[in-house]
C-alpha cells in the first residue's frame, strides 16, 4: 500500500460517526495476532504451479524462497450481534527470492451497520461461490494478485429481502481503487517498447442473487454477475489502432462513471473504432446447491467475458466457462470435500475480429484474447493474473520465451482440476489439487503443438494438542509436461496465531 492510501484510511477513521466512537473500546477485544515462516526448496526451471498461484500474489516463480509474515486482525463479524460493527487487519510480508522483498500486504478497516459494510484498504477477498482451498479461482476476481486498495460498500452476506420469508436474498458491491504496481510495471518493462501503465484505477461491483431457504428445502440456486474495470492513468509505448507509435507516455481516457456503466473511448481506438474506455471483464455466476444431512452438493458455472461479445448468447456462450462440483460428505476420518472443475477457454468469441468498415459493414467481435488489453496490457496486478491463475500470468514470459510483455500469451486452454481436503483428527489436516491443462496460447500467436501440463500439490497441516496456537504445514509440488517444464519442490511453513483480549464470539 502507498502512503496515499494510509491517510486515505487514517481519514476515513478520523471521520467514524459519532455514534460509533464511544464504541472505540471494542477495538482492543477480539484480536488476533500472528506470524509465520515460509521456505521453499526445489529443482527445474521455475517453482510447482501451486506454489506460486492463488497465494493473493505472495507465491514466487522461483524455487528457493523465504517469506516471513506478521499480522493482526479483528474480524468484523466478532460484533455480529451488534448492529455497529467494527473490524480492521495489517498484514507485513518480508523475504528473499519472491516477487517482492518487502510488502504490505494487508492494511484495512471495516465498518459495518446491519447487513451494510465499508470497507476501506488493501484486505485479501475471497473468490465468489467457490471453495477457495480448492478450486482453480474465481475467472474475473479471484485469489492469485496482490489485493488492490479500495473503498467498497457491499452486503457481504446474503440479505433475506424483506417479505420473501428468506425464500429470496441478494449480495452486492460497488468498489473503487487504485493499483499499487507502478514500481513493478516499469522496472518489469524495461527501456524497450513494451506495453506498462501508471497510477491507472480499478473498479468492480457485483449483484448475486439467491432462490431458496435451506431451513425448509435442500435445494437453493444463486446466480448474479460480477464486473471489474481497470481505466485512467498513464500509457507508455501506447500503439494506435492502426499501428501507429503514439506519444512516449499518454494520459489515458476514462473517469469513475464510464467505468460503472461501460463507455466512452480508448486513446488509440480513433473515431472510426471506439472502444468501451479502459478494460472491462465480468462474469456470469450460477450455483445450485442440495443440502442433506450431514452432507451437500453443489454444481457451479462461472462463465467469463472481455467487453461485451461474450455477455450474450451470438458468440457462443456456452463454449467458453468454468463448470464444477462441490462434495462436503457425511463425517469421516478420511476425505471432507471433493471439488472437481473443468475450464475451457478455447473459443473465445471465435478467430475473427473485424470493425464495421463503408467496404464491409459487418460488425464481428470475436477474437476475445482474454486478460489481455490493447493499452493496459492485460488483467493483471504487479504481473499476476487477478483472475484464475490457469490463464498464465505475465510473470511467466520471460521463462516461456516471450520477453517482459504486459499481454497473456497462454489463455485459451482446456483443463480438468481435481482438488481433497481432508481432516483426519483434530490436531491433522490434508489437502490435494491435481491440474491438467493442455494449453494453445491465442489466436494471435497461437501453439502449433498443445503444451500440456501437470501440476500437483499435497498438503499436510499438523497442529499439536499440547500448543493450539502452533502449525506446521508441509507440502510437495510437482510440475511436469511441456507447458512449464519439470520441477518438484517442498515447502515448509510454521506459524503461530494467538489472541488478545477476551475470546471471540462464536458464531
Amino acid at each position: 500500500m502507498t502512503i496515499r492510501a494510509a491517510i486515505i484510511t487514517l481519514l476515513c477513521l478520523w471521520l467514524l460517526p459519532q455514534g460509533l466512537r464511544p464504541q472505540a473500546k471494542r477495538l482492543i477485544e477480539d484480536v488476533q495476532y500472528g506470524a509465520s515462516l515460509r521456505g521453499t526448496f526445489g529443482d527445474g526451471d521455475r517453482a510447482p504451479f501451486w506454489f506460486t498461484s492463488n497465494r493473493y500474489g505472495l507465491g514466487a516463480l522461483r524455487n528457493n524462497t523465504f517469506l516471513a509474515r506478521t499480522y493482526i486482525k479483528r474480524d468484523i463479524e466478532s460484533d455480529s450481534l451488534r448492529n455497529w460493527r467494527i473490524g480492521y487487519g495489517a498484514d507485513l510480508a518480508a523475504g528473499y527470492g519472491n516477487h517482492s522483498d518487502f510488502c504490505l500486504q494487508q492494511a484495512f478497516v471495516d465498518l459495518g451497520w446491519k447487513m451494510i459494510r465499508l470497507s476501506l484498504g488493501q484486505k485479501e477477498r475471497p473468490s465468489e461461490l467457490k471453495n477457495n482451498e480448492l478450486s482453480t479461482g474465481g475467472m474475473t476476481l479471484g485469489i492469485n494478485a496482490r489485493p488492490i486498495p479500495q473503498v467498497r460498500i457491499e452486503l457481504p452476506h446474503f440479505w433475506d429481502v424483506p417479505g420473501t420469508k428468506g425464500w429470496f436474498a441478494v449480495k452486492a458491491h460497488i468498489a473503487y481503487g487504485f493499483y499499487t504496481d507502478n514500481k513493478w510495471q516499469r522496472s518489469w518493462a524495461g527501456s524497450g517498447k513494451n506495453l506498462y501503465t501508471r497510477n491507472s484505477f480499478f473498479h468492480s461491483k457485483a449483484l448475486l442473487m439467491r432462490i431458496g431457504n435451506e431451513k425448509k428445502f435442500p435445494l437453493t440456486l444463486k446466480w448474479g454477475m460480477e464486473m471489474a474495470c481497470q481505466f485512467g492513468g498513464k500509457g507508455y509505448n501506447v500503439v494506435s489502432y492502426t499501428g501507429q507509435q503514439l506519444e512516449q507516455d499518454i494520459k489515458l481516457g476514462g473517469n469513475m462513471w464510464n467505468a460503472f456503466v461501460p463507455g466512452g473511448g480508448d486513446v488509440n481506438d480513433g473515431d472510426a473504432f471506439a472502444n468501451a474506455v479502459g478494460n472491462h471483464v465480468g462474469s456470469w455466476h450460477v450455483r445450485l446447491d442440495w443440502a442433506g444431512k450431514g452432507w451437500s452438493v453443489g454444481a457451479y458455472m462461472d462463465h467469463f467475458f472481455e467487453d461485451h461479445s461474450q455477455i450474450g448468447m451470438q458468440y457462443g456462450f456456452w463454449k467458453d466457462m468454468l463448470l464444477g462440483v462441490e462434495i462436503n460428505l457425511p463425517r469421516n476420518r478420511y476425505v471432507s470435500i471433493i471439488v472437481y472443475e473443468h475450464n475451457g477457454t478455447k473459443n473465445q468469441s471465435g478467430p475473427l475480429y473485424h470493425d464495421a468498415t463503408q467496404e464491409n459493414p459487418q460488425q464481428i467481435s470475436a477474437k476475445d484474447n482474454y486478460y489481455s488489453h490493447h493499452v493496459y496490457g492485460s488483467w493483471h496486478h504487479g504481473g499476476f493474473v487477478i483472475g484464475n491463475p490457469l490463464l498464465l500470468s505475465p510473470l511467466y514470459n520471460s521463462y516461456m520465451g516471450k520477453g517482459t510483455s504486459m499481454l497473456c500469451y497462454f489463455s485459451r486452454l482446456n483443463a480438468h482440476h481435481v482438488g481433497l481436503k481432508g481432516n483426519p483428527a483434530d490436531w491433522l489436516a490434508w489437502r490435494a489439487l491435481y491440474t491438467y491443462e493442455k494449453n494453445f496460447g491465442t489466436y494471435d500467436d497461437p501453439v502449433m503443438d498443445p503444451l500440456k501440463g501437470h501440476f500437483l500439490l499435497l498438503e499436510a497441516v499438523y497442529r499439536p494438542r499440547q500448543v493450539k496456537e502452533l502449525s506446521i504445514t508441509a507440502a510437495y509440488g510437482h510440475n511436469s509436461g511441456t507447458l512449464l517444464g519439470s520441477s518438484n519442490g517442498a515447502m515448509l511453513t510454521v506459524a503461530w496465531d494467538g489472541w488478545l483480549g477476551k475470546k471471540r464470539q462464536s458464531l
